[in-house]
């Protein structure tokens, strides 16, 4: 070590993971039949959230470098990283069980597409993984050999160009297919997004490249459910509903975090929570104002709530390492799930092999 090079103490303290879950948080996912994924990029972490023989609540993580984008069905599982996309699938037979989980989720494919800064994606109807490339302001699809195909950019954005101009996010699709994206603002310069972070936001009809709804602040994580449209202004921590006919948003349930990653399960949303940075992306937020009206702090974490009454009913809290999520799911008749991960050796001896072929 150079001279002069500033050296911690041995006994320095390091990061710890802390979770607090509301007491009925288990019977709820006995109840709903599902258990949760959510990534972490600022910790690099892909957690589930199940539940364990005793019915106790069980969590299981893996690191990814920077993990954001995540879907899946249960039994497959797609997820952006800082430069790759990644699909994993589950090596488990129906009632088959891996030292007491029902999902082992092997990643048995990596396209490398270079930092994109992969937001939402998707898999579409024709099964390719569409996702948001929020580096080049576009949706695009993965194709092999190629970092990107793109698929379609907002009206707004002249050309395509790694200058993050609208920064656009969040990705709701329909009958496969994008039906709607978020984006923080229309602007068409580079970086530009970041002087409308208040207001500028808005919601675009992908077919018709129309602006629905506007005045927004951060919008993310567009979604479709029973034929209505959700979103969450991450700029004010509100889940909420966009009236497509008067393009307003019409806010449900306030959070306390930046909310991003939605998912549903009956009449119950998933929304996970992050605390807010020491930067200037995250100041000057009606969140701030939201959270010093209420005398409330900023939660890292997920959180449950009623669609019929806006109520929040369970929630999981982290403290310590994790401070902000990006995405969260909710894989419906799964109730522990793992994962494998390159940091040790167990995904060396995990192999499956395919029945006979022919020559």
């Amino acid at each position: 070590m150079s001279e002069g090079t500033p050296q911690e103490p041995a006994d320095t303290p390091q990061p710890v993971l802390e979770i607090t879950a509301s007491r009925q948080l288990p019977s709820w996912l006995a109840e709903a039949g599902v258990s949760l994924a959510f990534t972490t990029y600022q910790a690099g972490k892909l957690v589930f959230a199940g539940l364990g023989p005793d019915g106790r609540l069980s969590i299981f993580e893996r690191t990814f470098n920077r993990c954001m984008g995540l879907c899946g069905d249960g039994q497959s599982l797609y997820m952006s990283s800082l430069y790759q996309l990644w699909r994993f699938e589950n090596a488990l037979r129906p009632g088959q069980d891996h030292a007491g989980y029902d999902r082992l989720y092997i990643p048995v494919l990596g396209l490398t597409t270079g930092d994109l800064d992969i937001h939402d994606l998707a898999v579409d109807g024709k099964g390719r993984v569409v996702f948001v490339n929020t580096l080049f302001s576009c949706l695009a699809v993965a194709r092999e050999g190629y970092s990107f195909a793109p698929l379609w950019q907002p009206p707004f954005i002249s050309r395509l160009a790694a200058e993050d101009r609208c920064h656009l996010n969040g990705l709701a699709m329909a009958d496969g297919r994008p039906a709607f994206v978020t984006a923080a603002s229309r602007t068409d310069v580079a970086d530009g997004w970041r002087e409308h972070r208040r207001e500028g936001g808005c919601v675009i009809d992908v077919a018709s490249g129309e602006v629905v709804a506007a005045g927004l602040s951060m919008p993310h994580s567009p979604r479709l459910h029973r034929g209505r449209l959700w979103l969450l202004e991450s700029g004010s921590g509100q889940l909420g509903t966009v009236d497509l006919e008067g393009g307003r948003f019409e806010p449900l349930a306030f959070c306390p975090g930046y909310v991003r990653g939605l998912a549903f399960a009956g009449d119950f949303a998933v929304v996970g929570l992050s605390k807010q940075r020491q930067n200037r992306t995250f100041h000057d937020l009606p969140l701030e104002e939201n959270l010093t009206k209420r005398n409330a702090v900023p939660r890292c974490g997920v959180a449950v709530i009623d669609l019929r009454t806006g109520d929040l009913v369970h929630w999981l809290w982290l403290e310590g390492v994790m401070q902000e999520l990006y995405d969260v799911i909710a894989l419906p008749g799964v109730r522990r799930p793992m994962a494998l991960g390159f940091r040790t050796d167990e995904i060396r001896r995990t192999l499956r092999i395919a029945a006979p072929e022919a020559l």
